[in-house]
This record gives structure tokens, C-alpha cells and sequence, in this order.
């Protein structure tokens, strides 16, 4: 990345004033002189933020990082200046509030330097402490007892940083009329009318302007650097350390966070890559909004990174603040971004978060007759992590958002996403996002109810042409992912299906096409090879059984194409409630997974010509680099199982504790786990972990739920059979017919109660969350490559 030299001449870090100020140059790295150069040498310190332009791309190329570990050891107290007065020029231009372009320009060298500077230190646990001890002498009048009430250096910083990101001319439009009049006194300026964007909360859409926005983009680099801290500590089981960046700027120390939180929000919300429309658009005018808005999502989720699984917050010493007071009445999350987002209530505000959220998120769905005619964002992954924020925090939001049909324009990209790198190892943490929003979702009634709607929009997908609704869309994507999905998805298979468990009740109509989905899924989870080869497999059927008993039981008129499809793979059925349990027949099936093929290839599966328009998904390029996850938690602590009253409201139910000794699997505890160990069942069996006995499958085969479709069979097929021979025929239309005008009732057993599956918020999946988002903000900052060459441990750096 280093630069050409004329360019390097021109900046504000030279070589030569690098040498000049003391450096050794030693190739193209220079190294500190080993001597300490004191704080007050103002002539020395200067030159580092001098009045020419640096951009920070510069910055990043004249100062390697093995530069800044080497003044880390050898000067060490050179580098602790160089830190303290770089905060310092911040201070002093968030006090004086920026007037002059020099100080404007010292203000964004200073940013810059410590954006370049702050990972390094972060890196060394000896010296993670530094930012949050105070300088000595640095209190106001110099003297001794000044240094007792000093700030530590992270809090000046943080409150600089607040103060310039609303700092007039600067980073927000100036309410003054002429310049005559005094300078706005940044002290008495109510933040809350600078405000940077129209919509929650503010009214007002200000005057956009290039300069400001790249200020704030350059402010945010370096607070979300601040932040990035949490990078360089490895994933703790409980999650509960909090961030101390963040847990103090989102404190009420920080009098702009209200301001800060909706210049954020509303900055992300409101934005629109397609512009006015005009095809090619983005190709003649580069759009600066972009990369501030990116910055501004990136932000925005680091700041809402918070366990909502501990109610009580802990405090700066470490202690929780609950007392018996706050059960009355709970003050909310300390964390003021976590508690105003939790507090947005107005239908508008829904409404606008709802609309440019889905928007963003449709963005690189838009087909044009015009290849490359329209602007494709690519932060879509920052905006799954906000929307899971959003209905995480705001339960008002979440049932806003299914109150209508709009949630279905937050459905289709998010299942867009899933197929689109269903195949793409690099990507395996977009799958697993979608498919938690998804399961978050299908928890509410309304989801359910919504995915009747025809799916008309069509969006070019490498899935089987169909016509039906977003149902029958959720299916066919949930079988492609399934069935074409690279291996590392296996531990998804169980959410795929509690989704689809929990929306079937209310699917008034499947298509053809999704109804036989849902049996080759059934016909190649209930092979008993696989059934047998994992201790876990099982589980994948009886989600299966309990989808087509929902249907069945209660919504039959309308799934005239389920029940055929049902009659016509019956043997399926007959075959699981015949399964072998003697030891033999067990291990003959597992000697049989050797000569036959993946019973979740495409054979079998009327897979039918995909969409026009639409590309298959393709594995990523090789060397693509991508961060590792921590293990998400298996669907039994993902989830609570809860009773669907006759009246429609939902009672929890306690899950049965001796239930997992029933299974008879040492691993039934955690299954995502299970599924980990033993992704190819053949070996799983082999290696002397785990392997299946009789009585094992008789503990679970007596409880699968086969009564409803053994009923079902038993009463239509003879009536199918006598039409098919009395009218010769051959043709479904007519069976259907039939199907579509009988009944079961009386004939069926009682109708079960409904079970939903809702997702639970636990410390697994919040340590999953802050490990999948900071990988994404450490992938995606690459121009400058903020973390690129440090020594991260929150997660690994790989190669596909």
C-alpha cells in the first residue's frame, strides 16, 4: 500500500520529517530513536500533525505496524506521549470548537494517527490498561491534586470524539446566518438540533454536504477503532464483560448520545443508493454518502452490543447495580443507545426504520434490463445484525413489523442472501444470521399468517420455478439450502425445520412443488442409514412428522397438494413405522451408507428449470479470507417451547428434564455440537464415539407421531385407488379434485395442541453475535486495513 513518493511529498508525514524528528530510517520502516523526547517539546510533536493534508490511507502506508510494535518496546514512553498528545489536540479542538482550517486539519491527522496507532497498543495486553490510567500533570492547574480528579485518557478521547461529531462547520451545518456574528460556544450548543439526518425523532433534513460527511466518516473510523478493543480479547463462555469503550461513551457521561444514536440511526435509514433513478447513476457521480453510512451501521451494532440475557448492568467497578427496587419498576439498560432503541415507539418511527432498512436490503436484488445499471450496497450483513438489534431490543418493533405484510419485503432478500451463499464457505455466517431472524420471526403468530400472501415479485433465484405464495418460497429456499449446501451448514438443519415447524399451522395452501420438497426431505432424513449414523438425525424426522400434522390437523382444505403428495411417497411412512431395532439390521444399514449415494443429492427431487435471470451459487474463490465463529447453542437452548391456548395465546412450557437421558445420547445436550462431530455419519460410528443400539432407536422410534398420516392413509388411499380403477386414471388432476372437496373430520384422532418453538435469548448466541459482527466490520474495513496485520483473537483469520 505504500504510496508513490510525490504523493508521500506532499503529505503531512514525511519521511523526512519523520527523520528529521528523530526516526532512523531503516529501508522503508523507521524506527524510533531510543531516546525519550520530552511531552513539553512542542516543536518535536507538532510535526506529526502538521497543517498539510495526510489522508489516512497515508498514514497507514508510512507507518507500518511493525514500526509501532518496535516504538512500543524499545521507546515505550515516546509512544505513550505521542498518544497523549495526539488526544490532546482533539481535546483542545472539540474545546475551541474548530474555527480555523488548521485546527480542522490537526484534528483529522490526530484521528488518523491514533485510528493507525490504537490496534497495536490493543494487541498488548501490558499496555491495554493505558488508555484508562490518567496522565500525570494532566490535571487542569498542573498541580498534584488535579491528577486526582483527571479523566483517564480513554474518556477524554471518547468525549472529544462526541463533541466533534457535532461541531459546527465542521462535521454539522452552522445555525448562524453570517460569520460576523460570535461563533456558536460549543458548550451551550444543544446538540440536539444538529441532528444529521431527517427521521426518528427529527423533522429537519439538512443541506448535504461532502466535506461534513467525510469528517464524520473519519470521527467514526477512529470511535469504532476505539471500540474495536474487543477484537483483541478471546471469546469468553459468558459474554458478560462489557466493553469499557463502549459501555462509557453510551453512558450519560456522554451528553450528545441521544443526538449521536438518532444521527446514526436515521443516517443509515434514510439512505438511498439508487438516487433518482437514472440508470448508470452511480457511475457518474462517486457517492459519498456511502462510505458514512457504512461507518454509521458499523457503529450503530457495536454500540447496541449488549447481553440482554443479564438484567442487572454491571458498573464501571465491576459490581451489578440490582436491587429489589427494580423489579417494581426496571430502569432499563444502562447502555443509553440500547435504552432509547428499546424505547422508539411511534408508528411513524416503525415505519421508517421498517421502509429503509427493507430497502437497503432489496438493493441488490434490483434487476434492470441494464447490467451494472443500478448501485449494489454491500453492507447488507451490518444491516441483518441492526434489524436482529432492532427486534431483539423493541418487542413493538418486532410486532410492527409482522402486523402487516411488510415484513415480507425483509423475508425475500434475507432468503435472497441464504440461497445466494448457500454454497460459499466464506459465508457461513450470513447463513446462520438469516436463518436466526428467521427463526426469531417464525416464532410470532403473525409470520405465519403472512406467508399466505402470493409471491408475485420475482426475483431472479437459482431455485425451481413455482407459483404460490412466500410460503412455498421459505420451502423451495429451505430444501435448495439443504440438499446443494456446502457441509458446514449441517448444524443449521435443525433451525431450518423448527422454522417451517412454526409457521405450519397457519399455511392455508401449499404449491405442488414445496409440498414435494417437504417429502424428499422426509424420504432422505428417514433412510435408515442416516438415521443411525448420527445421534442426532432422528430429531430432522420428527420435525418433519410434526410439520404434516399441523397441516393435516389444521389447515387440510386448502393442502389438497400436501396430502396427495403424502399419499403418493406413503411407503416413506409405512417404512419408518416398520423401522428394524435389532442390532443386524443396524449395522447392515450403516455398512450400506458406503456403497449408496447422499441421500440429499438432487435424485429424487423434481428439480425443474430455475428462475430466468438467476445464477447458481458457487463456492467462494479459493483464498478468500474469512473469520471463524464461535459454536452456536443447539435448538433445544436456542429455543422454549410454548402451547398455542385456544385462545391464541401462547403458555410456556417446562421443558421435561429427563427427556434427554431418554434419548439415550451422551450428546443430546448440545446437538449443534453433535452434528459437528459427526457431519460424516459413517465415520461418526467408526471412531468409537457414539454408535447407535437397539435400545436407542426403540427409546425414540415408539414416540414418533405417525398416528394422524397412518389415519389419514388408511381412509383416503382405498378411495383414491377405487377412483384411479374406475376411471382408468392416470391423470393428478382429478385425484386432486377429489382431495380438494373430501374431509377428515371425525375420522382423525383429536387435534394435538400447537407447539411454537420461540428463539430465547441466552450468553451463546450473544457471544456468537459479537464474534460474527466484528468479524464482518474487521473483513470489510479494508481501505485502510485498520486490523489487517495485528494480532487478533476474538476469532481466526482463514483461508477458504
Amino acid at each position: 500500500m505504500l504510496r508513490e513518493k510525490n504523493k508521500v511529498g506532499r503529505t503531512g508525514i514525511t519521511r523526512k520529517k519523520l527523520e528529521k524528528a528523530g526516526f532512523e530510517s531503516v529501508g522503508p520502516v523507521m524506527a524510533w530513536g531510543p531516546m525519550p523526547v520530552e511531552a513539553t517539546d512542542d516543536a518535536f510533536w507538532d510535526q506529526f500533525w502538521a497543517d498539510t493534508a495526510t489522508s489516512v490511507q497515508d498514514v497507514f502506508a508510512l507507518v507500518p505496524a511493525a514500526e509501532i510494535r518496535a516504538v512500543r518496546e524499545e521507546s515505550p514512553s515516546n509512544l505513550a506521549t505521542l498518544c497523549y498528545k495526539a488526544v490532546e489536540k482533539l481535546v483542545q479542538g472539540a474545546e475551541s470548537g474548530c474555527h480555523s482550517e488548521k485546527e480542522k486539519q490537526i484534528v483529522l491527522n490526530c484521528s488518523r494517527l491514533l485510528t493507525r496507532v490504537l490496534p497495536c497498543i490493543f494487541e498488548d495486553p501490558d499496555w491495554r490498561g493505558f488508555f484508562w490510567s490518567t496522565v500525570p500533570g494532566a490535571g487542569r492547574g498542573g498541580g498534584e491534586d488535579d491528577d486526582e480528579n483527571a479523566r483517564p485518557l480513554a474518556e477524554s478521547l471518547l468525549l472529544a470524539i462526541a463533541d466533534l461529531l457535532f461541531c459546527p462547520d465542521f462535521t454539522v451545518q452552522s445555525h448562524r446566518r453570517s460569520t460576523v456574528d460570535s461563533a456558536e460556544d460549543i458548550h451551550s450548543l444543544d446538540s440536539c438540533e444538529y441532528i444529521w439526518e431527517a427521521g426518528v425523532g427529527f423533522a429537519h433534513s439538512p443541506q448535504p454536504s461532502y466535506i461534513h460527511d467525510m469528517n464524520r466518516m473519519e470521527l467514526l473510523k477512529l470511535l469504532l477503532t476505539c471500540f474495536s478493543e474487543a477484537m483483541y480479547l478471546p471469546p469468553a463462555a459468558d459474554c458478560g464483560n462489557t466493553n469499557p469503550w463502549v459501555q462509557f461513551f453510551c453512558s450519560t457521561e456522554n451528553r450528545h448520545a441521544l443526538p449521536l444514536f438518532t444521527s446514526l440511526l436515521n443516517t443509515v435509514c434514510a439512505y438511498d443508493p439508487v438516487g433518482y433513478g437514472i440508470p448508470y447513476n452511480h457511475l457518474l457521480f462517486s457517492d459519498y454518502r456511502e462510505p458514512l453510512v457504512e461507518e454509521a451501521a458499523q457503529v450503530l451494532i457495536v454500540t447496541l452490543d449488549h447481553d440482554s440475557t443479564t438484567s442487572a448492568s454491571p458498573t464501571v467497578d465491576g459490581t451489578t447495580t440490582g436491587t429489589a427496587m427494580d423489579d417494581a419498576d426496571p430502569p432499563g439498560p444502562e447502555n443509553l443507545f440500547v435504552n432509547y432503541l428499546s424505547r422508539i415507539h411511534r408508528e411513524e418511527d416503525f415505519q421508517f426504520i421498517l421502509k429503509g432498512i427493507a430497502r437497503l436490503l432489496s438493493n441488490p436484488l434490483l434487476q434492470t434490463y441494464l447490467p451494472n445499471s443500478t448501485k449494489k450496497i454491500q453492507f447488507h450483513q451490518e444491516l441483518l445484525v441492526l434489524f436482529w438489534k432492532l427486534c431483539d431490543f423493541n418487542k413493538k418493533f418486532l410486532f410492527f413489523v409482522l402486523k402487516s405484510s411488510d415484513v415480507l419485503d425483509i423475508l425475500v432478500p434475507i432468503l435472497y442472501f441464504l440461497n445466494d451463499a448457500r454454497a460459499d464457505q466464506s459465508r457461513v455466517g450470513l447463513m446462520h444470521i438469516g436463518v436466526f431472524i428467521l427463526l426469531l420471526l417464525s416464532g410470532e403468530r403473525n409470520f405465519g399468517v403472512r406467508l399466505n400472501k402470493p409471491y408475485s415479485v420475482r426475483v431472479p433465484m437459482d431455485i425451481p420455478v413455482f407459483t404460490g405464495t412466500h410460503a412455498d418460497l421459505l420451502i423451495v429456499v429451505f430444501h435448495k439450502i439443504i440438499t446443494s449446501g456446502h457441509q458446514r451448514l449441517q448444524p443449521l438443519f435443525d433451525c431450518l425445520l423448527t422454522i417451517v415447524v412454526n409457521v405450519s399451522p397457519y399455511l392455508k395452501s401449499l404449491s405442488m412443488v414445496a409440498a414435494n420438497k417437504l417429502l424428499h426431505l422426509l424420504e432422505a432424513f428417514s433412510t435408515t442409514w442416516f438415521l443411525f449414523s448420527a445421534a442426532q438425525n432422528h430429531h430432522l424426522v420428527f420435525f418433519l412428522l410434526e410439520v404434516f400434522n399441523n397441516i393435516i390437523q389444521y389447515q387440510f382444505d386448502g393442502n389438497s397438494n400436501l396430502v396427495y403428495a403424502i399419499i403418493r411417497k406413503r411407503s416413506v411412512f409405512h417404512q419408518l413405522a416398520n423401522l428394524p431395532t435389532d442390532p443386524p439390521a443396524i449395522h447392515k444399514a450403516l455398512q450400506r451408507r458406503r456403497r449408496a449415494p447422499e441421500p440429499l443429492s438432487r435424485t429424487g427431487s423434481q428439480e425443474g428449470a430455475s428462475m430466468e435471470g438467476s445464477r447458481p451459487a458457487v463456492p467462494a474463490e479459493p483464498g478468500t479470507l474469512k473469520t471463524s465463529l464461535v459454536a452456536t447453542p443447539g435448538i433445544d437452548k436456542l429455543t422454549e417451547k410454548s402451547q398455542v391456548s385456544e385462545d391464541g395465546t401462547l403458555r410456556s412450557l417446562e421443558p421435561a428434564p429427563q427427556q434427554s437421558s431418554a434419548e439415550g445420547s451422551p450428546a443430546t445436550e448440545e446437538p449443534s455440537q453433535a452434528w459437528r462431530e459427526q457431519r460424516r455419519p459413517s465415520s461418526a460410528s467408526a471412531s468409537g464415539q457414539w454408535s447407535p443400539t437397539s435400545e436407542w432407536v426403540l427409546s425414540w422410534k415408539s414416540k414418533l407421531p405417525l398416528q394422524t398420516i397412518m389415519r389419514l392413509l388408511q381412509v383416503l388411499v382405498p378411495q383414491v385407488e377405487k377412483i384411479c380403477i374406475d376411471k382408468g386414471l392416470t391423470d393428478e388432476s382429478e385425484i386432486l379434485r377429489f382431495l380438494q372437496h373430501g374431509t377428515l373430520v371425525g375420522l382423525l384422532p383429536v387435534p394435538h395442541p400447537i407447539l411454537i418453538r420461540k428463539y430465547q435469548a441466552n450468553s451463546g448466541t450473544a457471544m456468537w453475535f459479537r464474534t460474527y459482527m466484528w468479524g464482518v466490520i474487521y473483513l470489510r474495513n479494508v481501505d485502510p486495513p485498520v486490523w489487517y496485520d495485528t494480532d487478533v483473537k476474538l476469532f481466526e483469520i482463514q483461508r477458504v
